[in-house]
């Protein structure tokens, strides 16, 4: 039976590669977005012409009226949710003494928050089902903390601790949770590095290259078919940030 798997923030980066490369192997996919309405519809329209129907769905996961209504949609016509990828997010680069209570709110409703929240949503049907998957997409800045991002650091923490504590306490359902902490890979989010400061960065590296999001939907794949695999954060940053 083909798993019913829920991508936030599917729409572009890392999430469209995953959704992308899920539905290649025959998912049933719902890829969620907000604002990037186009990019969405782009996504279904690639897919289609090789044949693979996804669903798109409209939602703000930082409001909890919004995720029901995406939650019941999924249950309405599949009956199940089998796997939830939590990945949208967003970030800010900005001097810790510069952070606004407005930008705190932001970085954490999207991040942490929305997490928390559709994860909530989801569970009562993985808790009676018996059965669940649960992977999040934290950063590696949740792992060691970044200069000027400590907002953006602490709302990722905050996933691999959820990830972490849920992972105890969903064991008995058979429910598995894992975070992915992606170091610098090749989206918009790192779009302002100039070319100069990505060669400087591969100097670090000791695989001596940045990632592709085809490196993170990989480890995604692996999480869904794997079943032992629980409450870990797992690094691919190529060797940049070894813990």
């Amino acid at each position: 039976m083909n798993k019913v798997i829920i991508i936030t923030g599917a729409s572009k980066g890392i999430g469209k590669e995953i959704a992308i490369f899920l539905a290649r192997k025959g998912y049933y996919i719902i890829a969620n977005y907000n604002k990037s309405e186009q990019n969405a519809i782009q996504l279904q329209k690639q897919l289609k012409k090789e044949n693979i129907l996804i669903d798109i769905f409209k939602a703000d996961i930082s409001k909890r009226q919004e995720v029901n209504r995406m939650v019941n949609f999924v249950l309405d016509k599949y009956k199940r949710i089998d796997v939830l990828i939590n990945n949208a997010g967003i970030s800010q680069n900005k001097l810790f003494t510069d952070v606004t209570d407005r930008d705190w709110n932001k970085i954490i409703n999207n991040n942490l928050y929305s997490t928390f929240c559709v994860t909530q949503e989801v569970l009562p049907n993985m808790i009676h089902n018996k059965k669940g998957n649960i992977i999040n997409i934290s950063s590696i800045w949740g792992v060691v903390g970044a200069s000027c991002e400590s907002i953006y650091s602490v709302s990722k923490a905050g996933i691999d601790a959820m990830t972490k504590s849920l992972a105890k306490e969903l064991g008995a359902c058979n429910i598995r949770v894992n975070s992915i902490a992606p170091g610098i890979i090749n989206t918009d989010m790192n779009k302002d590095l100039t070319g100069t400061e990505i060669e400087e960065l591969k100097k670090e590296i000791p695989l001596a290259k940045i990632g592709n999001t085809i490196d993170i939907a990989k480890c995604v794949n692996w999480l869904i078919e794997d079943e032992y695999t629980t409450g870990q954060v797992i690094s691919i940053n190529g060797g940049w940030i070894i813990t």
